[in-house]
């Protein structure tokens, strides 16, 4: 009885764990994650194979088990090593080949990015412990863990990190690609349609590993270049009394040592560049969303959010609370 529901309750796990889409390999949204795809499906369909001759194999010989004596053991014995060395070494050997071939010209070499030209898009990618930073050369656009592309688009990634070694990965898109410290690697994001495609960090890269997430929003070429154009103006000063007091706040309580705000004297670049914070769809990488009362968690709350990341907890009375988060979420 405890092993019949052992059983229900792991297979229930494994197909909720499917439900959802939001990071799934096997749904492929442009033609690279497409080829990679379909490699694995014709090597798990070979592993398939492999193994049910494997196991016919295995029957045979069970069924044939004592085997002859004279004569015919000596021709079982010769149909034997045949086997072995067709059906054990050959047979795999060719197969492995054959695999290798096609990852490598028909998978590898198309996933690959192309060299940078000034007429392609191309977004400089820093990994964080633990936050992603995209930059938008030729602009000053700069954003934290939601990068936007445009359709039908071919945009050079080129990869790196400020500290130890992550791995940028949008599974539905293309194949993961290591930030190394002291090299920039670089992959092609090629989306086929509109919509919001997670993205993880794919190498442990400290206690925080798992909440390093991405959010790559594809839109089309219209929608990116509004996107675009806004997010390269500097901040929208205050309008309110209360979001000035927070612009005040967050300036004497050196918030502004580690984040940047362009167009103030904010500078930091430990943290988040926050410009345009408000315009995020969450926050920490995903680890939350971008609420007024997430947000104020984040500020009052950060270690228990998301604990090891280099934001302090701030201990702030509710109206100096407020008025920071009016600042904050002003930043559009």
């Amino acid at each position: 009885m405890r092993a019949g529901a052992y059983a229900v309750v792991v297979g229930a796990t494994l197909v909720l764990a499917g439900c959802g889409n939001t990071q799934n390999a096997l749904a492929p949204k442009s033609h690279q994650a497409q080829d990679i795809a379909s490699l694995f499906w014709w090597m798990m369909g070979g592993a398939w194979i492999g193994l049910a001759v494997v196991v016919g194999l295995l029957v045979i010989a069970w069924r044939r088990r004592g085997g002859a004596e004279g004569a015919d053991e000596k021709t079982a014995e010769r149909r034997g090593w045949f086997v072995v060395i067709g059906a054990g070494m050959a047979l795999p050997i060719a197969v492995i080949a054959a695999l290798f071939v096609i990852s490598d010209v028909f998978v590898i070499r198309t996933t690959q990015a192309p060299a940078a030209s000034a007429t392609r898009l191309t977004v400089l990618v820093t990994g964080h412990q633990w936050w992603w930073e995209f930059r938008y050369p030729g602009t000053r656009a700069v954003t934290a863990n939601e990068l936007h592309i445009p359709i039908r688009a071919p945009v050079r990634v080129e990869v790196r990190t400020a500290d130890v070694i992550h791995s940028f990965w949008v599974p539905q898109l293309n194949r993961k690609i290591d930030a190394i410290p002291g090299r920039t690697n670089s992959i092609e994001l090629d989306a086929d349609a509109v919509g919001s495609y997670r993205g993880q960090c794919a190498e442990f890269c400290g206690v925080q590993h798992a909440h390093m997430g991405i959010d790559l929003v594809a839109e089309s070429e219209a929608e990116f270049r509004q996107w675009l154009a806004r997010q390269a103006r500097t901040a929208s000063p205050p309008t309110t009394a209360a979001a000035s007091r927070g612009q005040e706040l967050f300036t004497s309580a050196g918030c502004q040592s580690c984040h940047a705000i362009r167009g103030t004297a904010a500078a930091g670049d430990v943290g988040p560049d926050l410009t345009h914070l408000a315009s995020r769809r969450t926050l920490g990488a995903l680890a939350i969303p971008n609420t007024r009362d997430y947000l104020r968690s984040w500020i009052t709350e950060s270690q228990e959010v998301k604990p090891g990341n280099q934001m302090p907890n701030l201990d702030l009375a509710p109206d100096r609370l407020d008025d920071l988060v009016a600042y904050l979420q002003g930043l559009r």
